[in-house]
This record gives C-alpha cells, structure tokens and sequence, in this order.
C-alpha cells in the first residue's frame, strides 16, 4: 500500500488532501487568486534544485525508452487494432496541447476516437459533465469499440512517451490542456502551468477522479508542484501503474 504521508489521498468527500500528515482543503469554488506558496516552489525549482531536476530527465530518457523499446510489439498490435475497428482516421491522434509556461506542443496518442471527433464535439458540449474549461464525457459517442478498451487500460497515451523523449512533457507532472482551455484559465489555475506538464499526476491515481471539481483537480496540481521530489514522483510512478493494471482508466 503507498506510503500515505508522501501521496496525497484525497478521502471519501473529495473535499481534503492528507499530505505529509498534513491535511489540507480543497477548494469548494472558483480560486481566482495566485497561491504564494505555489509560487515560491515553482520559482525554487525554476532557479535552483539542479540535481532534481537532472536526475529527473535522466529517468524520463531512459524510461520513456525503455518503454518505446520494450513495448514496441505491443505498439504494432493496437495500431493493426485500430485500423480494423475504424479504418478512416490515423493511428496515432496528434493534438497541440499547452505546456510549462504556456509553451505550444503537439501530443501523441493511440487514436481512441472517431476520425471526426473534434467536428463533433460542439453538438455534444451541452452534455458535458465537468465543471471549468474541461471537456468530460462518460459515455462519449465518439470513442471507438477499440478506443474504449485503449481508455480502460491507459494504453492510448502510450505515444506520449516520444513527448517525453523530446522534452515537451515528463512522466510525472501535470496534465497538458487544450489551448482553448488555458485561454479560460484563473490566474491561480495558470500556476498548474509553472512546471513541465506529465502523463500522470496526483489526481489521475485518484479512485474518484472523474467526481472531483476543476478547481479540486487544480488543488491537486498546484499541492505537486509544492511537493515535487523523488520519492512523490517515484510514489506516483508506482501508483499509476497500479491503475493500469486495475483498468481504472476511463
């Protein structure tokens, strides 16, 4: 069972974060204001922290290739997956996401939708089911018979590795959003922006994920910039693969 001191665990309300046997409240309602502790860790990170912060891309090279390497087959047999449930779009789903410090980059996926997915979207917005400037769908018509089993078991952000390869994200950091959905964003949700974006962070382990709050998925956010280090990433490593292996994906 992960350390609970070093993870955040969000408990049964959803309402508080225990951290380092600290508890702290999430936020109830929109936070417009920049959190100074937010910014004084992303700022000792940016200026400082150097062994961290190489330690840190070493792992992500060698990961991401031990990854793209090892599961190469695996690559090939979803790709001719893919092709067969839906033979109109690409494999792989390239879209321009936003990383640390607003920085534009294109991110792969294993296509898990329909090839005109993005058109339909504005017919589906008023059924979305996420607060804030996210987009949310349980049962989203437009994922693919292939795309749900993909989404089940995270293999469709396998692609994201060559992201980390290239730089543009890490394995553990904040998830990359959309353009559109930063252009709307408080000050204080830009703070989620401060360091490199990632494939898992401490929300995506949470049970309870697809419940929480926009603002209470950037609690989370902002509370791993504050806490980023070895063991929180190593921690968040180990738990996701626990989600994987547990098809909590949605």
């Amino acid at each position: 069972m992960p350390d609970r001191r070093a993870a955040a665990l969000v408990d049964a309300l959803g309402k508080r974060v225990v951290s380092n046997g600290v508890v702290v409240e999430l936020s109830s309602g929109v936070s417009k204001g920049i959190d100074e502790e937010t910014e004084a860790a992303a700022k000792r990170l940016r200026n400082g922290r150097l062994w961290y912060r190489f330690v840190k891309r070493v792992f992500d090279i060698c990961f991401s290739l031990a990854v793209l390497i090892g599961l190469s087959w695996l690559f090939v047999i979803i790709a001719v997956a893919i092709k067969l449930d839906d033979s109109d779009g690409p494999v792989i789903f390239r879209q321009t996401r936003v990383g640390r410090d607003g920085r534009e980059f294109t991110m792969y996926k294993f296509r898990s939708m329909c090839a005109d997915a993005e058109n339909r979207l504005a017919v589906l917005a008023a059924s979305n089911e996420k607060d804030g400037p996210v987009f949310k769908m349980a049962n989203d018509p437009r994922v693919t018979r292939v795309g749900r089993v993909l989404r089940k078991v995270s293999l469709d952000e396998l692609p994201q590795f060559m992201n980390v390869l290239k730089g543009d994200i890490s394995v553990v950091g904040p998830r990359p959003a959309l353009p559109k959905e930063v252009a709307r964003y408080t000050p204080r949700q830009r703070q989620r922006l401060s360091v490199k974006q990632g494939i898992t962070c401490y929300w995506q382990t949470r049970r309870n994920r697809d419940s929480i709050t926009f603002d209470e998925w950037v609690d989370l956010d902002l509370l791993y910039v504050k806490q980023c280090g070895f063991w929180a990433d190593l921690k968040l490593i180990v738990q996701t693969v626990g989600c994987v292996l547990t098809a909590q994906g949605e």
